[in-house]
């Protein structure tokens, strides 16, 4: 698949990213890239892979634990208040 300008300018809207005209070629580029990857596997035959029966997720204790995830995402964040993203109104 080929990524063109209007595909672009439409993933930069929905990212909410603004990409540098110098560096739209390339990246235009590295997309196709990737999607040529993403396509490669899609043509994969696995009808005939064995699936791995008994493998399960190593569980760990649950303790509980104080933890600063929250006070470091809202510290990224451009707006926060009272341990709250604050957002643009979007609905009337």
């Amino acid at each position: 698949m080929q990524i063109d300008d209007k595909l672009l300018a439409k993933l930069q809207r929905l990212g909410m990213i603004e990409i540098q005209e110098d560096k739209k070629e390339a990246i235009k580029s590295q997309l196709s890239e990737i999607l040529g990857f993403v396509d490669n596997i899609a043509t994969l035959d696995t009808q005939n892979l064995k699936v791995k029966e008994g493998a399960k997720t190593p569980m760990r204790e649950d303790i509980p634990q104080d933890s600063k995830i929250q006070s470091d995402v809202l510290s990224h964040a451009p707006k926060a208040e009272d341990d709250y993203f604050i957002v643009p109104k979007i609905i009337e």
